[in-house]
């Protein structure tokens, strides 16, 4: 694969850099810039030919008839404008390249092999761009035919014959494998760049999963305590404002209600901002908040009794403890189940039932059907009921709610356990 440019991913550094000059220039595509190359190694070929027979060759004693020297250095110097060819047409390249070398056989002289610069250059594209069968397939094709056609060119001894053959094995087979091993290493290098880039994509889509997630662990527990805590205190403030004029001293009670609720709710909004921080109780720096749980039902159930109507709290079976992430997530259920029934029931009795099973922990808030006819409460979207769902969901319980035949409302969690009840022991009673 490779961009608009013809650069091919995992390129080496040194590629990269000449890309970019090159589309500086303007020079972009494949054959443009392979036009380039043909007409650099024209160049070249010219140079070395060149100074190998009129420099080079005479000091080992080999001496070329200038005609048949010119004649060889413009067709090796053809066979590298050919390269042109060697990415649009990369097998219609090498078979002009190879017919062409049959020529320059035919001219040199038989004590000095001369091989240009396109045959190795094709070979290494062969194997480049072209699957591993294919290429080699192409390449065997080209050695068996410049070997043929040298036997016909010329007519070597059998010494010479293998110098032809093993000559252009050398050159087509060996710059084909080089072809093909830089080819898979630039591969290599690409899928292991793809692969780190789907890393860093997953890794980011967990991160964002873990985000959402967050912001809606941080929302149930702020819509908790804000439910609970200043919906009643919404309710006392109005109930102190109907009182303040006929009866003073009930009204200052109210007021002080209302502050130890509002410090009750600062207290859990620093529990809860400590916990998402990952710095349970230590957020304010003046004491660790207890962390709700079963242990302190007692104490919702009396908080809400002084504000709402009668609550009752029971216990059933032996109590035991629970793991913390479903210690505070039936606690919250239980509150969030009692702040419903406040505004959606004020004044009706309710009751809270906790009962520990031998397979199980079953947690039961009912509220009877409200004892004076009050204004409907907004629609707030069910967001109680989703939290508290999500809640049971998380730790693996099964969630119910729904009207009771009286007319009230129930919600039912129950949590399954592994472990039985274990028997009490000797001299001490059950809860």
């Amino acid at each position: 694969m490779r961009d608009h440019t013809g650069t091919e991913p995992g390129s080496p550094r040194l590629t990269r850099w000449l890309d970019e000059r090159l589309t500086r220039l303007g020079v972009t595509g494949v054959f443009p810039r392979d036009c380039l190359l043909a007409a650099a190694l024209t160049v070249l070929t010219f140079v070395l030919l060149t100074v190998l027979i009129w420099f080079v060759a005479p000091e080992d004693g080999v001496s070329f008839d200038p005609t048949r020297a010119w004649l060889l250095i413009a067709v090796c110097c053809v066979q590298a404008m050919l390269l042109c060819l060697r990415r649009v047409r990369p097998l219609l390249c090498l078979a002009l390249v190879v017919g062409l070398q049959l020529p320059v056989i035919g001219v040199s002289l038989p004590e000095a092999t001369v091989r240009g610069v396109a045959p190795f250059v094709v070979a290494y594209t062969i194997g480049s761009v072209l699957p591993s069968r294919r290429a080699l397939l192409a390449v065997g094709a080209a050695v068996l035919v410049e070997s043929v056609g040298a036997a016909f060119v010329v007519t070597p001894d059998l010494l010479t014959g293998v110098a032809y053959v093993s000559a252009s094995a050398l050159t087509y087979l060996g710059a084909t494998f080089v072809g093909t091993y830089v080819a898979t290493s630039r591969r290599y290098v690409e899928l292991v760049r793809v692969r780190a880039e789907e890393a860093v994509r997953e890794q980011q889509t967990k991160i964002q999963g873990a985000i959402g997630a967050e912001r809606t662990r941080m929302a149930r527990e702020l819509h908790d305590v804000a439910a609970h805590h200043l919906s009643g205190m919404v309710v006392q403030a109005a109930a102190v404002e109907r009182l303040i004029d006929r009866d003073p001293a009930a009204a200052k009670a109210g007021v002080a209600w209302i502050r130890s609720q509002g410090k009750e709710t600062l207290d859990n909004l620093r529990l809860v901002v400590g916990v998402l921080r990952g710095r349970p109780g230590h957020e304010g720096g003046d004491g660790a908040t207890p962390v709700p749980g079963l242990g302190m039902l007692d104490d919702l159930v009396r908080t809400v009794g002084t504000l709402a109507g009668p609550v009752e709290f029971v216990r059933e079976g032996q109590q035991r403890a629970v793991s913390p992430i479903a210690d505070v997530a039936l606690y919250r259920i239980a509150q969030e189940s009692l702040s419903n029934a406040r505004q959606h029931a004020p004044g009706a009795a309710a009751r809270v039932v906790l009962r520990f099973r031998p397979r199980s922990v079953s947690l039961e808030v009912v509220n009877e059907p409200a004892a004076r006819r009050t204004v409907p409460a907004p629609r707030t979207g069910g967001v109680g009921l989703v939290g508290m769902r999500e809640r049971a969901q998380l730790i693996g319980a099964s969630f119910a709610a729904g009207p009771t035949t009286a007319g009230g409302w129930s919600v039912t969690t129950t949590l399954p356990t592994n472990d039985p009840v274990a028997s009490p022991a000797e001299g001490e009673a059950p809860a």
